[in-house]
């Protein structure tokens, strides 16, 4: 069963909201055509294949809106200049890949970029509920790429059309998988 509610603060959405305004991007079409596009590198995001425990599972397939990111330079790491933080009109819907080829809308995410939210004045990381966002920036003490391909960045992930057992806001859902990936579905 999918969680309904959540702390959330004063003015934000429920997670009955955010799921009743996006349960149309369930067709990847409706998705393209209000602006999404696929990752461009084609990334099924898999734990195992960010060098994490394979246990905490996947995230899937995401398509990005450009505009609400406010991409300025996709090279040589994706930056932009978004403080964006309206689930209602999430800035990347998350999708994971079906045996039959087809993608199963899971999640939703939004993401803005450090450098933006400081100058907007902000002090602290943005907030989903309770809880702050995730801080993405990678660590120059190991060759991962902890930010994946993207400058400094606040991300928060709302697993509303998978549950997760890890929580609605948990960055990673073992109940999610990359196994049906092919480049055809990131590219849809």
């Amino acid at each position: 069963m999918l969680a309904t509610t959540s702390p959330m603060q004063a003015g934000e959405a429920s997670l009955d909201d955010i799921r009743a305004a996006t349960e149309k991007y369930k067709d990847v079409d409706q998705a393209l055509a209000d602006g999404y596009i696929p990752d461009p590198k084609g990334h099924c995001v898999s734990a195992a294949a960010e060098g994490l425990p394979a246990e905490w599972g996947a995230m899937g397939i995401h398509y990005l809106h450009p505009a609400r990111l406010k991409i300025s330079a996709p090279e040589p790491r994706v930056n932009g200049a978004s403080t964006h933080t309206d689930f209602l009109q999430p800035s990347i819907i998350i999708y994971e890949p079906q045996a039959d080829g087809s993608l199963e809308l899971v999640a939703v995410e939004n993401l803005v970029w450090v450098k933006a939210w400081e100058a907007a004045g902000n002090t602290k990381p943005p907030m989903f509920g309770d809880r702050e966002w995730d801080l993405m920036a990678d660590d120059p003490a190991t060759e991962a790429d902890e930010a994946h391909g993207f400058e400094p960045h606040y991300d928060q992930h709302v697993w509303i059309f998978r549950d997760n057992p890890n929580g609605v806001a948990a960055p990673f859902n073992p109940a999610v998988t990359c196994e049906h990936h092919t480049q055809k579905q990131a590219k849809n």
